[in-house]
């Protein structure tokens, strides 16, 4: 993984990044100095044990307002039970996963609480534990780093194969 930038990634309130240890190549993320944890939506939680390790088995629906598609991961439990307190004031215990963050071209290590996010805007919130050192925040910018590019189907006149 990359070093601590000399200069921080400057990053608008909302920005594309990657879990590329997760395999997530593009997700939309909420940069929000207001939360101290990071968090990434996730249903069908089940944490186990593996060669004498625990772990985390979870799902993601990675398209906002979307429940389709699902994907599953699994990942090494750092925590399994984190009390953090959301941001209407309720506390609750979740799972807290370690992977690496990818913003523009630089990534770095991060801790992740794992919880339900559907009814958020965003599937991943990045807090100021995780952009501490790494980014600086320009709130009145959106995807400094650069927007999605969206695949396009390429047609031709040969008709279906």
């Amino acid at each position: 993984m990359n070093e601590v930038p000399t200069t921080p990634q400057q990053v608008g309130w909302r920005e594309w990044v990657a879990l590329p240890e997760l395999g997530i190549k593009r997700i939309k993320a909420k940069i929000d100095t207001g939360a101290r944890t990071s968090s990434l939506h996730a249903f069908a939680v089940v944490t186990f044990s593996e060669n004498g390790k625990r772990r985390v088995r979870f799902g993601l629906h990675p398209m906002q307002h979307k429940d389709k598609p699902e994907r599953f991961f699994e990942a090494d439990v750092v925590e399994e039970e984190r009390w953090v307190t959301d941001s209407g004031g309720h506390r609750e215990q979740r799972p807290v996963i370690r992977t690496a963050l990818q913003v523009g071209t630089v990534s770095w290590p991060i801790e992740i609480t794992l919880a339900s996010r559907d009814s958020m805007r965003f599937r991943l919130l990045l807090g100021r534990s995780a952009m501490q050192g790494h980014l600086t925040i320009d709130p009145a910018a959106s995807y400094v780093t650069g927007k999605r590019r969206r695949i396009r189907e390429v047609r031709s006149n040969e008709g279906p194969r």
